[in-house]
């Protein structure tokens, strides 16, 4: 009869006896490897991530109450662009257009209806004259100074622009010097338009005197 061998995991100092049986634990981390999570590892993965996700979740809340609409914001822009676009392509004559001076004179001395454009001055439209007027419309460029557009925005030839009747419009014209040039020689025109929800938009441009006897 024979006698069955036992193989030791670990070597005894001076035994002739090896180890012999490491197999078996290597076997048994891969097996444990390959059963996966426990069930108090899910429960804190579930309890990180739940906690993560609700923070964005927080922050975007947060965020999206505090800012304004993206497309009433762009279409405030545009409006912004279009008036002031409007206004800078106005004549920047010393005389008013209807000043019969107004394609000679060299200086608002010259004129029998200078444009003026410092405060205090009345600078602005002259008598009678409006944005849509048939006789008498906007002809230079500080006659929109104080010009409001409310109750909706209409375009040049007083179309009412639909879904836009929740914004107003306004622009302020003066005399600000822009690098070299003198402040007589360049207006600033600032204007603001604001849309539903008190959302508002400031938009900023300059007109320089390039061509002052230029008329209509």
């Amino acid at each position: 009869m024979s006698i069955p061998r036992y193989r030791s995991r670990f070597k005894v100092p001076g035994s002739r006896f090896r180890v012999a049986n490491l197999e078996l634990g290597t076997w048994n981390f891969e097996r444990r490897k390959s059963l996966g999570l426990s069930l108090v590892e899910l429960i804190v993965f579930i309890v990180v991530v739940g906690t993560a996700v609700a923070g964005v979740l927080a922050a975007l809340n947060v965020a999206t109450r505090g800012s304004a609409d993206p497309m009433i914001q762009k279409q405030a822009l545009a409006i912004a662009e279009a008036v002031l676009e409007e206004a800078q392509l106005m004549p920047f004559t010393y005389c008013d257009p209807d000043d019969a001076n107004a394609a000679t004179a060299v200086n608002q001395a010259a004129c029998a209806t200078p444009e003026v454009t410092s405060p205090p001055a009345s600078n602005g439209p002259e008598g009678g004259e409006t944005r849509l007027g048939g006789i008498t419309p906007f002809d230079n460029v500080n006659d929109y100074n104080n010009f409001t557009m409310a109750g909706g925005i209409v375009d040049i030839a007083g179309n009412a622009v639909p879904g836009l009747a929740g914004y107003t419009a306004s622009v302020t014209v003066l005399e600000q010097g822009l690098g070299g040039i003198a402040g007589n020689e360049a207006l600033l025109l600032t204007v603001t338009v604001t849309g539903p929800g008190n959302v508002s938009v400031v938009l900023h441009g300059y007109r320089t005197r390039y061509a002052p006897n230029a008329l209509p």
